[in-house]
């Protein structure tokens, strides 16, 4: 029986996941054909209300799902950072901190700004993501990792995307804005999740 993926489709308009994805799929023997929302129309509007990672990362990719040829696979990512001084947040309402319109400098500036006269030692944070993999029989799996660390005193480097140039991981000195590609394709949490789901895909029966 073939198990390959063959058409894998991501449930996010994120041009810095849908490549972040790519790069890590590149990174496996496993022939994956990674495919954007936009091949089938966009990715539809999807209301994150559901309070968890998991129950977002299922809407959306619940959404694309239905738009998708039969055959396809869907698989919609959900994560944020949650920051042990702001009792969590702000977690599932990371893309959105700064506001319904706002994109990542504005959320960056706004944690930075939260963080402004919080303690070396109280800036504990994480990442999280979540993956949902949708079968083309609609069967759901279920992936989460997290990346530990802690928040800079101040914003350092331009590499990846959203809240990284202010994120420390555990065991570095550096932000992930200033490290590399390849070392952060290694210890993110969305590497760390993408490796469960490897996993899992290669020891399924």
């Amino acid at each position: 029986m073939n198990f390959m993926l063959t058409k894998l489709y991501l449930a996010s308009g994120n041009s810095h996941k849908i490549r972040e994805l790519q790069e890590l799929v590149r990174d496996t023997d496993l022939k994956f054909e990674v495919l954007s929302a936009a091949e089938v129309g966009g990715m539809p509007k999807v209301v994150e209300d559901t309070g968890t990672f998991v129950g977002n990362a299922r809407k959306k990719a619940l959404a694309l799902k239905a738009l998708l040829p039969s055959g396809s696979w869907a698989l919609a990512d959900d994560s944020g950072i949650c920051v042990d001084a702001l009792e969590g947040a702000p977690g599932v309402e990371s893309a959105y901190f700064a506001g319904e319109e706002s994109d990542d400098q504005a959320n960056l500036a706004k944690l930075v700004m939260c963080m402004h006269d919080v303690p070396r030692e109280q800036r504990g944070a994480h990442y999280v993501c979540v993956l949902i993999l949708l079968s083309p029989d609609n069967q759901e799996f279920h992936f989460e990792a997290k990346c530990e660390g802690t928040l800079a005193d101040e914003t350092q480097g331009t590499e990846g995307f959203g809240y990284d140039p202010f994120f420390i991981p555990q065991g570095y000195s550096q932000t992930l804005g200033m490290l590399s590609a390849e070392t952060k394709q290694k210890l993110s949490h969305r590497a760390k999740a993408w490796a469960e789901l490897v996993s899992w895909w290669c020891n399924r029966k």
